[in-house]
């Protein structure tokens, strides 16, 4: 069908967050789990996704690949499921601005940590990030003292910026700060979360 959504993930990837915004999204859609290694460069896959990498949709003709971009793009194509405010809302501003800081300062801060990079003293000016600490301390002020990021309700801002502390702070890239763990806690255990969680387990579960 023309308007099918297809996700294209593997259960041990950063497609775990776009099946969380799936379920939260409540619509059908048909994954496709996609191997690491010849599988996932090989032409049938790259011309999805010439990355070679997961997790992509394709929805109405259209291919979004980048997770952030998956969770901007659904939110605006099922807007009954109220994931964003709406454009002509103050807090779409908001919205964007800690959707796009997960996916650049955070996200590139984190992983040069993971791989022993260091910005030498004189050089954290160019870095679009600054530093992992700048990072953390102006994510740590906006969780602090509110439940959401953008607007009175949850939104895909949340989803993510959960996920990545979560991820961050189970596999020892973020340190664990009261903050953090109380905005973790309050969205990975809602129902969507929890489910898309569960099915992810199975898979990794059955493949070992």
């Amino acid at each position: 069908m023309a308007d099918e959504l297809v996700f294209y993930t593997n259960p041990m990837s950063r497609g775990r967050i776009a099946r969380w915004m799936l379920e939260e999204l409540g619509v059908p859609y048909r994954a496709e789990i996609v191997a690491y290694g010849p599988v996932m460069k090989a032409p049938d896959y790259t011309a999805i996704n010439p990355m070679g990498k997961v997790p992509a949709i394709a929805h109405n003709g259209q291919v979004v690949t980048e997770v952030a971009a998956i969770l901007a793009y659904l939110a605006d194509a099922f807007p009954a499921a109220g994931l964003a405010p709406a454009p002509t809302e103050p807090a779409r501003g908001a919205y964007y601005r800690w959707l796009f800081f997960a996916a650049g300062p955070l996200e590139q801060a984190v992983v040069n940590r993971s791989f022993g990079f260091e910005l030498p003293a004189d050089g954290s000016g160019r870095a679009g990030y600054g530093s992992l600490a700048d990072v953390l301390h102006t994510l740590e002020a906006a969780v602090s003292g509110q439940e959401f990021l953008a607007g009175n309700r949850f939104s895909a801002a949340d989803l993510y910026v959960a996920a990545h502390l979560g991820w961050g702070m189970m596999s020892g890239g973020i340190e664990k700060r009261p903050a953090f763990e109380r905005f973790v806690t309050s969205k990975m255990t809602r129902p969507a979360a929890v489910k898309a969680r569960n099915i992810d387990d199975r898979l990794m579960a059955a493949n070992k």
